[in-house]
C-alpha cells in the first residue's frame, strides 16, 4: 500500500509550479516593493501584479490537481 499514488507526473509538476508562484508572490509582498518608489500608481500596479500572480498560481494548481477517492 502506497501513501501517495501518482498516475500523472505532470500533475505534480503543475501543483508545484502553482505553489512556487504563490510563495514567490508572498515573498514579494513581504519585501514591500512599494517602499522604494514615490509613485502611488507604480505601487498599485505592483500590488495588482502580486494579486494576479497569486491568482494564477492557485488557478494552475487547482486546474491540474485531480483528487483521488
Amino acid at each position: 500500500m502506497r501513501l501517495i499514488e501518482v498516475t500523472d507526473k505532470l500533475e505534480v509538476l503543475g501543483v508545484l509550479a502553482g505553489a512556487f508562484l504563490v510563495v514567490t508572490a508572498l515573498g514579494t509582498l513581504v519585501g514591500t516593493p512599494w517602499a522604494y518608489n514615490n509613485d502611488p500608481l507604480v505601487s498599485a500596479l505592483q500590488l495588482v501584479g502580486v494579486v494576479a500572480m497569486i491568482a494564477i498560481g492557485v488557478g494552475l494548481a487547482w486546474l491540474v490537481y485531480e483528487p483521488r477517492s
